[in-house]
């Protein structure tokens, strides 16, 4: 199983998200071809709400467990539902070490 269906795995069950994007961002690091390092997550979950950003923070990083150790980026983009307008997770910035497209 790849990383990325193993996030989405551990983040639905944990969190039971109303909307759950995983994207693979390595092939915009200097990382060989195929790699798994670098993950955007948005994330709608009622878990969230009330909380704090540093405390929705940590409940992913809880939902992820031991496979925080196999990834060297985790972009978190997490929102209450009421804070949630349907709208994408911003863009990520271009590598600033490294980057492929340079």
């Amino acid at each position: 199983m790849q990383k990325q269906e193993m996030i989405v795995g551990l983040l639905t069950k944990a969190l039971a998200p109303l909307h759950l994007s995983v994207e693979n961002e390595s092939h915009m690091h200097n990382v060989p071809p195929g790699s798994e390092s670098h993950f955007k997550v948005q994330i709608v979950s009622d878990a969230f709400t009330g909380k704090r950003m540093v405390q929705q923070h940590q409940l992913v990083y809880a939902a992820m467990g031991g496979m925080m150790a196999q990834i060297h980026a985790l972009a978190l983009h997490t929102l209450a539902p009421d804070q949630w307008h349907g709208q994408a997770a911003e863009a990520s910035p271009n590598c600033m070490g490294g980057s492929k497209g340079a």
